[in-house]
């Protein structure tokens, strides 16, 4: 199981997240209370193992503006939420870097086909809402054997069953892992990872 955290925003939470084994970790480079600045991801970033994917979290900016802050915070991987296109997805790769797709169950059919991402992420209907879903819902949309993460309310206590609930091959985890809003939980972040990995 691929696992990612993201919102991390201090070098405790990053350690937490490598050592315990995720698979990548996210820095937010948009308006949230998760937010961090280039600057200050690429302070972070040293502390990510080459095999652990660093990405920079947007939301509704253009493409080719979130490759500049991304590049700028040093990172390669870039997420974005949002409705978007082919042209989107081209322009994260024509500037060598790699995408992570994000769409919400709300989404047209559409929205969950294949435009040439590296990774698709399915978040709940209301992102950010820490709330759990119909996680089985998402086998209705037909992704087969593609690589995708599930996102939206998922915690060390139901990811398990969660990810099987909806085949998902990844999951990601912000809310989830926190103490309070923004503020990561060390023993919630390792134990998600486990739980997720088990």
């Amino acid at each position: 199981m691929f696992v990612k955290v993201c919102g991390l925003s201090t070098p405790e939470s990053v350690r937490e997240a490598v050592d315990a084994g995720a698979d990548a970790v996210g820095f937010v480079l948009t308006a949230s209370p998760r937010e961090v600045s280039p600057e200050r991801a690429r302070e972070l970033l040293p502390l990510v193992p080459q095999d652990v994917k660093a990405v920079g979290v947007f939301r509704h900016e253009p493409a080719n503006d979130a490759v500049l802050v991304a590049r700028a915070a040093g990172l390669t991987w870039v997420q974005l939420h949002g409705h978007r296109t082919a042209e989107d997805v081209k322009a994260v790769h024509d500037a060598g870097m790699r995408l992570i797709r994000a769409v919400t169950m709300g989404a047209a059919p559409e929205e969950f086909g294949d435009l040439g991402e590296d990774l698709l992420l399915i978040d709940a209907a209301v992102p950010g809402s820490g709330e759990s879903w119909d996680y089985a819902s998402v086998q209705s949309r037909g992704l087969g054997g593609r690589e995708w993460l599930l996102a939206g309310g998922l915690e060390p206590g139901n990811v398990s069953s969660a990810s099987a609930a909806a085949g998902a091959w990844g999951v990601d985890v912000s809310s989830g892992v926190e103490s309070s809003r923004g503020v990561k939980d060390l023993e919630k972040v390792r134990a998600f990872v486990h739980a997720a990995k088990a």
